[in-house]
């Protein structure tokens, strides 16, 4: 009996097509946990889908997953539909992916909510980055579908309340795989609009599917990188869409933004009319107030007899002059006393006063003694009194002095 011996790889490529030809794991449904998710930089996801006993490898190439609605993630539970096969390098069987949706959750909702907290995170919906709507807008800008009912209601609403207001359209889709994309360029056309200073972005009603390009993350930051203020208006069934969050105002409807963008004229000149009146008012009264002070200034004796108001400055002045001149000779008695006083210590403090009390000076060499030592017998001296000179040879010296033995503060 003769024996067939396969290879690996026949091996593997059998049981690769036994598994394929089979109906059931051709299209097959099965739900699970994943884990050991990664998204590659090519675009494919590899991950394991697992339950309480069991796991199986999953792949789902970059052409299915970019179908994908949400962002899947570990450790949640998913529904997914593809086929068996082997994987022939390592003889591995998995899955191949080609639909996949959380389960008991719609995709949609899950991926609302994955941009929600993501956007949130960065900041895009916080209150210090929302900017004000004008009082007046000069113009507006919409982007909107040019065919729906909505840019028609705007409009409406607008001119109804401002006849003159200016209104400028960024035809755009609002629902299909080009909505996103045609949504963004509007808003980055509006911005380079001259004079532009608000726009509206929205849609009638509709579900969330078709609702969604409002909840894509190209337009959130789109609204949100807009120097101009946005509304978003999408009169939806949900209670918010991501473009809500994100824009600086937002309306339930189309019209209900008409309304938030541009004032009604009539109010606004019934309003100018009412601080007319009343700063009329006010000129006239201040007018008024301004004669009666007049008329009373024009009555006192001042103005009729205005040397009077002479005669008291004069006298003011003199009050003045009187208290000057007290003030200085104050001033100068005081200093000749002190004068005096310095005067009397420098006389105390003078050598010539020392003398005129019988004290006598001694030099030699124009240089005065102090003691024994600096003189020698023989030796010329000079004694300085109170008047004259004496001019005397030293015949003897002796050491010691006046003060020798004794406090100098009791001689």
């Amino acid at each position: 009996m003769n024996k067939r011996i396969l290879t690996v790889s026949e091996l593997n490529t059998y049981v690769k097509y036994k598994i394929e030809d089979d109906v059931l794991l051709s299209n097959l449904w099965t739900k699970g946990e994943i884990s050991n998710y990664k998204a590659h930089s090519s675009g494919h996801r590899y991950f394991v889908l697992k339950d309480q006993t069991s796991s199986v490898r999953c792949v789902m190439f970059r052409s299915r997953a970019a179908a994908l609605k949400f962002e899947p993630e570990q450790g949640i539970s998913v529904l997914l539909r593809g086929y068996l096969s082997v994987y022939e390098r390592d003889g591995n069987y998995q899955i191949y992916v080609e639909e996949m949706q959380p389960e008991g959750v719609g995709a949609l909702h899950l991926a609302f909510e994955q941009l929600k907290a993501k956007l949130a995170k960065e900041g895009l919906f916080d209150d210090q980055h929302k900017k004000p709507l004008p009082f007046l807008p000069r113009k507006i800008g919409v982007v909107t579908s040019p065919t729906g009912a909505v840019w028609q209601d705007i409009q409406k609403v607008a001119l109804a309340r401002f006849p003159n207001i200016h209104i400028v359209l960024a035809p755009a889709a609002v629902q299909g795989e080009s909505a996103a994309g045609e949504i963004v360029r509007g808003i980055q056309v509006l911005n380079q609009v001259k004079e532009l200073d608000v726009i509206i972005v929205g849609r009638g009603g509709g579900s969330l599917e078709d609702l969604w390009a409002f909840n894509m993350e190209e337009v959130a930051r789109a609204i949100f990188h807009s120097q101009v203020p946005v509304i978003s208006a999408v009169g939806h069934q949900t209670d918010f869409t991501i473009a809500d969050f994100v824009a600086d105002q937002s309306a339930a409807t189309p019209s209900a933004a008409a309304e938030m963008a541009v004032p009604v004229k009539r109010d606004l000149l019934k309003t100018i009319s009412l601080w007319q009146s009343k700063m009329e008012k006010a000129a006239a009264s201040t007018l008024t107030l301004g004669r009666q002070r007049l008329a009373y200034m024009g009555q006192r004796t001042v103005l009729h007899n205005p040397e009077r108001l002479l005669q008291g400055k004069e006298q003011y002045l003199d009050t003045l002059k009187l208290t000057l001149e007290r003030e200085i000779q104050d001033k100068m008695k005081d200093l000749k006393n002190r004068y005096q006083l310095l005067a009397e210590k420098m006389d105390m403090l003078s050598p010539l006063t020392t003398l005129s009390r019988g004290y006598a000076v001694c030099l030699k060499d124009a240089k005065v003694i102090t003691s024994e030592a600096e003189v020698a017998e023989g030796d010329l001296v000079q004694v300085v009194l109170a008047q004259g000179n004496i001019h005397c040879q030293v015949q003897s010296k002796e050491k010691g002095g006046i003060f020798d033995g004794r406090e100098k503060n009791n001689i």
